[in-house]
């Protein structure tokens, strides 16, 4: 056992706590071998530069992991995104995954539900159910989640725009499963900022798009502790094509943007900042992949101690879920998914990711059938239970490439967060289109790589077979629409439209004032008004972003 003072008292201390309140798996991690495999492999040596660069895990700068036991104490959660057609589809598949072995839900919902329309507006039409469930009230949410008890599954909600709206209907669903805000844990994105650079999801202009994000920020605070109510995403900038650098700068200038208006809104920073997450992308360049995540968990807690002042330890973690790279995906070949999928999920098992998903096979073509969603989730499954990456922490640390990497990554990181901060922060770094033309840079340099042949991607321009089998391909109920909007309109008729106006009318004035809007909201959720409805109000306070020509 090493002596080292610094050791000795990181075991008695933050060790030995996390010990006694959570055992770890087994009683005895060995190789196939009956080796032993040690907690923690450090060098001989702990010089300064060790202790302060790489330290220990569960400790700052988190350099090796935020809890000091990682995947022995805990798996990561095995998260599938899921989520298409109708509410009552979806529900079969979060069944069938759970029986599968998921540890945690993630809700995928539809384009006119992302960006505040009803399944029955115009703009709708031949979007409704395709790539996510379609919500409208809150009879759709208790349908999504029939048979399912809140307090005992962990939830995460992709949407943006209109969280606030499909936060309430998750807490009315909870309600009438007699269960309490208090008790629910999951993730709302909440994460509005991407949706101007990467993804286009917004509604509402920046500003009071901030103010509904902080709304949810603070009601959350009081009322839904265990709630993570804002998982700050890279994946989404990375898929438009950012290098992992501007990844997490990008991620991480949105994320300080959010924690200042928190703070200006009166929020102290040690009560909302152990509730952030992050959501990254998890791409091919193995090496490069591990060596961000651990830049990005040693960054944010220098920026969180430095920048924002903050002292509970757990304001100082940074927290993430990873997905896997949905951009490398190809439709030739599609077997060659699975290969490149299993990479990516070691990488962030390799990384500390807290939560992960992985992509299917056939994502490049279609929907994910149920067969390639089983094989995704059993890559997970493998890589933690017959691997043995998991038996000791950080197993890669002290590898002279990793090392160098992961602080050539933090100082690049660092630099392009230091010109946002010049341009004025990252929301006039937005409205300049600096942080777009970044990303769609990267994007067209990526593009050419791949088409002169500089970057193979096997079996799109190298290896390639002449004749393919296309696998089959999932469809989506054809009636979902037409369902969809029969639904909807016997929900409003049956309904006290009295009260839906009365809930509008006091939303409406909230929303014009500087109350909090979510209790407005989860009243008007409560009387069956629709999320069109809701966001509709919101509209006509807040006004519709255009966006910005040349964007």
């Amino acid at each position: 056992m090493n002596e080292h003072p610094a050791f000795v008292e990181w075991t008695e201390t933050v060790l030995k706590k996390t010990l006694e309140r959570f055992q770890e798996r087994q009683k005895e991690f060995k190789t196939d071998s009956g080796l032993h495999a040690e907690r923690l492999a450090l060098p001989e040596e702990l010089d300064e530069k060790y202790l302060s660069k790489i330290g220990f895990p569960g400790q700052y700068p988190f350099t090796r992991g935020v809890q000091p036991t990682m995947y022995r104490g805990r798996l990561w959660t095995m998260r599938q995104y899921a989520g298409f057609s109708s509410a009552e589809e979806s529900n079969k598949r979060y069944r069938y995954l759970l029986e599968q072995g998921t540890t945690g839900l993630s809700v995928a919902f539809d384009l006119p539900t992302q960006i505040g329309y009803d399944s029955d507006h115009k703009i709708s039409h031949g979007e409704v159910g395709r790539v996510g469930a379609a919500i409208n009230t809150f009879a759709d949410m208790e349908a999504l989640f029939n048979g399912i008890p809140l307090d005992k599954v962990s939830t995460s909600m992709t949407i943006n725009s209109s969280a606030a709206i499909l936060l309430a209907m998750y807490v009315v669903v909870a309600e009438k499963q007699g269960i309490k805000p208090a008790q629910l844990s999951g993730t709302v994105q909440n994460d509005i900022l991407k949706e101007y650079i990467a993804r286009g999801t917004y509604i509402f202009p920046p500003q009071p798009s901030i103010r509904l994000m902080t709304d949810i920020i603070e009601w959350c605070s009081r009322e839904m502790p265990k709630f993570n109510t804002v998982s700050v995403s890279g994946y989404h900038i990375r898929e438009a094509g950012s290098t992992a650098v501007q990844e997490i700068a990008f991620t991480f200038a949105n994320a300080c943007a959010y924690a200042q208006a928190a703070i200006s809104a009166g929020l102290d920073v040690d009560v909302f900042a152990p509730r952030m997450t992050f959501f990254f992308n998890a791409s091919s360049d193995f090496l490069e992949e591990i060596a961000k995540f651990r830049a990005a968990r040693r960054l944010w807690a220098k920026l969180m101690k430095k920048r924002f002042k903050a002292k509970d330890t757990a304001s100082l973690k940074l927290r993430f879920h990873t997905q896997t790279a949905g951009y490398t995906l190809t439709a030739q070949q599609a077997d060659n998914n699975i290969a490149r999928v299993t990479l990516q999920a070691l990488a962030a098992v390799f990384g500390g990711t807290q939560s992960l998903h992985t992509n299917s096979r056939d994502e490049a073509l279609t929907l994910p059938a149920e067969g390639s969603v089983r094989t995704a989730l059993r890559t997970q499954q493998i890589i933690a239970y017959e691997s043995g990456v998991c038996n000791t922490v950080d197993p890669l640390a002290g590898s002279y490439y990793i090392e160098n990497l992961t602080d050539r990554l933090e100082h690049e990181i660092l630099a392009l967060i230091g010109r946002i901060d010049a341009a004025g922060g990252m929301v006039a770094a937005i409205e300049s289109g600096f942080v777009q033309r970044q990303i769609e840079d990267s994007s067209y340099a990526y593009q050419r790589q791949i088409e002169n042949g500089e970057r193979i991607i096997v079996g799109l321009n190298k290896f390639q077979e002449t004749e393919e089998t296309p696998p089959s391909v999932f469809k989506i109920n054809k009636f979902t629409e037409e369902n969809q909007i029969m639904k909807l309109s016997k929900i409003r008729a049956k309904r006290d439209n009295q009260k839906v106006m009365k809930s509008l009318s006091r939303l409406d004035e909230a929303a014009r004032g500087k109350e909090n809007v979510m209790p407005y909201v989860i009243e008007a959720v409560r009387c069956y008004t629709t999320l069109g409805e809701i966001c509709d109000v919101l509209r006509n306070v807040f006004g519709i972003y255009e966006g910005k020509k040349g964007f």
